[in-house]
């Protein structure tokens, strides 16, 4: 293992050219980054909010809404369910939770409240019993209601997903330290590095990204009744980006929620469109809803605006559409992030929103710089006095290129620094030199048995290996478990940790055979240095 490899020289070499090149940006401004040919990287190092400041938000689900949306839909359900079956209604009455249905005619009441104990079997609450109930009031009446059980896991199941479907709009890597938190029952606490425009920032998670395909109302006078101000009860009146109006009936064909993939096309002028598809229940409904409303128009709506009114030329049993409109190709890109990072369930209200600054953590950065100069140093006198200065020198030179090949591959991910992964920096350094002491420790015992110098240094490497892949395995398993479950500051110490495994092996080891290989060849040492 101590012999002089061509590869691994050319390795060795190679990484410390491309090291050095990603690595450089980081100790320029952004102006001069700016400045730097078109074939060298620009990408520094992303610093965190406790080191570089950014932007903070408080947002507020605003869950009651959520539950009259979806009360609201129960109550469409009920009357297209009802109106499928035959079944004449006198009236309908909103209430908490649910609808009260009056039956016109006594004799169709069972036949009614069959069918709506049917549809309250389709849904499963948080207990895995049914999220909606039917009961009979008499007098012709129903009530068909969300279960108590359903409705308060609504507050809580929208808040959790609101948080992730916000994580995976802002950092769908979970690398750029991005805080996103639960605060109270119904509050979300955002903190993100580097942001210096809350307002941007908001803009980007405020979205609900609400995506569905509903059919177009196109009675005769349908639309001149709504714009009049006798909007029919199955429908609503909505506008596209220009203003103009259109009558869409309130029931949902499909909905963003069975949406799978979403992506940049471009539609038969060339033009910036949004390629989609549907999963196998999605795919299902809108071919069976475009086979029944052929030469019909339906209306594609985007958190309340039309987008486009296509009418349906053929039966699109396909799952896959195209989304066309004035797009741009900035505008496609960041509509397709929303729609692949999920729909919000409830809208999001801010209520604080701040810039914060660097100054506030300059205590922190200062004690940080320090801490990891000082570990730095202490490592390299150790080394120096416990193993001279070759061997030591050798150390010292595989941990420079392993803090260089660090900034580098976070430079490369774009993964964010803060305080904690300046924990985990220091914490490489020490692992690195740990691979190095076991080395030469088995060195010097295999010397003092009496063994030879190249004897010694190829035991040394070789009995020594085991040990260190153990010791960094562990390592290695300890920090992928914090990046799966930890978030945060967790996350950007595992993420440190997990690239410096693998940049403290490869330089505390290869590094460490090529320069003694080198000396070695070069030298011609009769006794081992370290042995003494």
């Amino acid at each position: 293992m101590i012999q002089l490899s061509r590869w691994k020289i050319i390795l060795v070499t190679a990484s410390l050219v491309i090291g050095l090149l990603l690595a450089f940006p980081s100790v320029l401004t952004p102006a001069q980054r700016e400045a730097l040919p078109g074939w060298l990287p620009r990408n520094g190092l992303n610093l965190g909010l406790d080191l570089q400041g950014g932007s903070y938000l408080l947002l507020e689900v605003d869950v009651p809404e959520m539950r009259e949306k979806r009360v609201s839909n129960l109550m469409e359900d009920v009357r297209v369910t009802l109106r499928e079956d035959q079944i004449n209604i006198a009236g309908m009455q909103r209430e908490a939770g649910g609808v009260v249905v009056t039956v016109a005619e006594g004799a169709q009441y069972d036949a009614a409240f069959n069918a709506l104990r049917t549809m309250s079997q389709q849904g499963v609450g948080p207990t895995g019993q049914p999220d909606r109930v039917a009961a009979k009031l008499g007098g012709g009446r129903i009530r068909f209601a969300f279960t108590d059980a359903a409705l308060a896991s609504m507050g809580a199941t929208a808040v959790d997903q609101s948080i992730e479907v916000v994580r995976r709009r802002l950092d769908s890597s979970g690398t750029k330290e991005i805080a996103i938190t639960r605060q109270g029952a119904d509050r979300i606490v955002i903190q993100a590095p580097g942001q210096s425009d809350p307002a941007e920032l908001e803009r980007l998670v405020g979205r609900t990204a609400q995506l569905t395909f509903q059919m177009v109302d196109t009675s005769p006078t349908g639309l001149n009744d709504a714009l009049a101000g006798r909007v029919p009860p199955d429908a609503e009146l909505l506008t596209d980006d220009l203003g103009t109006p259109y009558l869409v009936k309130k029931r949902i064909l499909v909905s963003g929620e069975n949406l799978t993939r979403a992506g940049v096309g471009a539609d038969q002028n060339n033009r910036p469109a949004i390629d989609f598809q549907f999963d196998s229940q999605g795919a299902r409904r809108f071919g069976e809803a475009t086979a029944q409303n052929l030469g019909k128009p339906f209306a594609i709506i985007l958190d309340g605006k039309v987008i486009s009114a296509p009418t349906i030329q053929s039966a699109i049993t396909g799952g896959r559409g195209q989304i066309t409109g004035n797009f741009t190709i900035a505008s496609a890109s960041e509509l397709v992030n929303l729609l692949n990072g999920g729909a919000l369930p409830a809208p999001l209200k801010v209520e604080e929103r701040r810039v914060v600054t660097a100054e506030l953590g300059a205590d922190a950065v200062a004690a940080g710089a320090l801490s990891t100069a000082l570990g730095f140093v202490v490592i390299v006198v150790f080394m120096i006095l416990a193993y001279g200065f070759l061997f030591g020198g050798v150390s010292v030179l595989g941990l420079i290129l392993n803090g260089i090949l660090i900034v580098a591959a976070m430079s490369l991910t774009q993964a964010t620094l803060t305080l904690p992964g300046i924990a985990g920096l220091i914490l490489t350094f020490a692992v690195a030199v740990d691979a190095n002491v076991l080395i030469y420790e088995r060195m010097r015992d295999e010397a003092r048995q009496g063994r030879s110098v190249i004897a010694s240094m190829d035991a040394g490497f070789n009995r020594a290996m085991g040990t260190i892949v153990d010791a960094n395995l562990t390592t290695l398993v300890a920090a992928l478990i914090m990046f799966m479950f930890g978030a945060g500051p967790v996350r950007g110490f595992a993420w440190t940790l997990t690239i410096g495994v693998f940049t403290s092996v490869f330089s505390s080891v290869l590094v460490a055979q090529v320069l003694l290989g080198y000396w070695l060849k070069v030298a011609k040492p009769k006794k081992l240095p370290i042995a003494e």
